[in-house]
């Protein structure tokens, strides 16, 4: 086990080497000094979304190292991912867990994190993060507060949970090409924490018609595109559940008119990767699994690897065919990424493989969970640096 985390660490080394000599070549995030969008609709653009960053009280230990005493720095756990992430025209993150203030953090079970985690996943080239889990409430008003100021100060937009009525019901519009994008984000419980009496919209709560009606408002208010995030599922399970199913196919069939209301699904919770499956036309992530966690125990107590591992979607849109129609998926992607807890770094797993690291296995259990639900036939790839391939 040293064995493989020293050569690990050392491969590490080489591949963030690497990311970095060719950081000056991507975008920066869109709050920070991205160019506008141009004024036509005639430039298509891609879509990044990764998985639940979710701080174990390992991770925040690990963020307060690499700062060196000076608070919490997160940018070189993410800095492997860096590469996929930052040359996207809109990258989405979902912050699962809220934050604390003045050295008050904590991890599971209920989680307070550093709001320097903000300021590491705008470097490393996120637009947005949706806010919406099962954790939105762990440390109450206060803690939505606190989690939603330190992305606004970051120059990242949010979506999920709101500190007032006015901004619960207005949707999150980001520019990516020449789109309009609303993210929309929701979650199917609080842990049994209530929501606030006088602020029942303080945290989105999963609801079909909630969601169908969000999704028109937004086309209403100008969006071109509309992403809806769940948190949803059964922990460490590795297929989507019934629910998962049942709502992805009734939100992917519904239209206003010939046009449908939602216009990609991503999905978090389960701590371990899903499929990734086209439903009535549209693309579903069902899971992306934990792109930040410290080591977990499953249902039967037992150390599981799975919760360590995750895959970063890409979605290039096209603009539609004719006036008025629907901007087309035209090429669907994952990267399976891990996150070594030994290392404390997110992997690309593809580089780690070209710099020689032994994680095959690791590579091909979620390329075959991914690609469970017949995705490869409806033109899901793998993609990385070195290699593009479908299933098999």
């Amino acid at each position: 086990m040293i064995a493989r985390s020293r050569q690990l660490a050392l491969l590490l080394t080489a591949v963030l080497a690497a990311g970095a000599a060719c950081q000056a070549r991507d975008h920066t995030p869109q709050a920070q000094g991205r160019p506008a969008p141009s004024a036509t609709a005639d430039r298509g653009f891609t879509l990044v979304a990764s998985g639940d960053v979710l701080p174990h009280t390992s991770v925040i230990e690990q963020a307060a190292f690499d700062a060196g005493g000076a608070g919490h720095d997160f940018r070189p756990m993410l800095s492997g991912i860096r590469s996929v992430v930052a040359p996207a025209d809109l990258a989405l993150c979902h912050m699962e867990t809220v934050y604390g203030a003045d050295g008050d953090y904590s991890g599971y079970p209920l989680f307070k994190s550093p709001p320097e985690v903000a300021a590491g996943l705008a470097a490393t080239g996120y637009d947005g993060c949706s806010t919406a889990s099962n954790h939105t409430l762990d440390d109450g008003e206060e803690g939505i507060r606190r989690t939603l100021d330190a992305l606004d100060r970051a120059g990242l937009r949010h979506a999920g949970s709101a500190r007032s009525a006015r901004e619960a019901a207005a949707p999150t519009l980001l520019d990516a090409g020449g789109a309009r994008v609303a993210h929309l984000a929701y979650t199917f419980d609080t842990n049994g924490i209530p929501l606030p009496p006088d602020r029942p919209w303080a945290v989105n709560l999963i609801d079909e018609r909630r969601i169908v009606a969000d999704a028109r408002a937004a086309r209403k208010a100008g969006a071109d595109v509309v992403v809806v995030s769940l948190h949803w599922g059964t922990e460490w399970q590795d297929a989507p559940d019934d629910l998962q199913l049942s709502l992805a196919r009734s939100l992917t069939a519904s239209k206003t008119g010939d046009r449908p209301d939602v216009d990609l699904i991503l999905g978090t919770h389960a701590h371990v990767p899903q499929a990734y499956e086209k439903v009535n036309g549209t693309w579903v992530v069902y899971g992306m699994g934990d792109q930040i966690a410290g080591e977990m125990t499953n249902h039967d107590g037992v150390h599981d690897r799975r919760g360590n591992q995750s895959t970063v979607g890409r979605f290039t849109f096209s603009p539609p065919s004719r006036p008025g129609g629907r901007w087309e998926v035209t090429r669907a992607e994952f990267v399976p990424q891990l996150y070594d807890v030994d290392a404390g770094r997110v992997v690309d797993l593809d580089a780690a493989l070209a710099q020689g690291a032994e994680l095959h296995a690791v590579r091909d259990r979620i390329r075959d969970v991914v690609f469970s639900r017949g995705a490869a036939k409806d033109g899901l790839v793998m993609a990385g640096g070195t290699r593009t391939e479908g299933d098999g």
